[in-house]
């Protein structure tokens, strides 16, 4: 059963280069380009290679849009708001890093001391680990 299987497979993956045949393109005394299996007769033809397709080009940089392109007021609209958006990123990013070594601090440091109302006081371990949830709680919700 396994070599029927495995005949038939092959079988079918050798039919399809079989099938292929030779394709021809000539340009006609009109400047018209056609494409057939017979090359005509007293023109010239030049094949085309059906096997395999042509390499993908990357664009160096993305066409722009027909909304682009009809109304450049709203171009420059969505300009300014990609930068915000990308500011905004930036400003989340650096929180969340901010609170990471924050939290490391209050994790990693029972003696813990801050400024309040311009004296320094150390925090007792109550409010240590109310301010350790509390940055857990702010990294989950907005940092991911």
């Amino acid at each position: 059963m396994r070599h029927m299987i495995l005949t038939g497979t092959l079988m079918l993956a050798l039919s399809t280069s079989a099938m292929a045949s030779q394709v021809y393109k000539w340009v006609d005394d009109k400047g018209v380009t056609h494409f057939g299996a017979q090359p005509p007769q007293g023109q010239q033809a030049t094949t085309i290679n059906t096997a395999t397709p042509p390499p993908r080009q990357a664009p160096s940089e993305p066409a722009p849009s027909v909304e682009e392109q009809l109304d450049p007021e709203q171009a420059a609209i969505d300009k300014k708001v990609k930068e915000d958006v990308a500011k905004q990123e930036a400003e989340r990013k650096q929180y969340c890093e901010n609170a990471r070594t924050n939290l490391a601090q209050l994790e990693n440091n029972p003696r813990v001391r801050i400024e309040d109302g311009g004296e320094v006081r150390r925090l007792d371990e109550n409010e240590r680990q109310e301010r350790i949830t509390e940055l857990k709680k702010s990294i989950t919700e907005n940092c991911k």
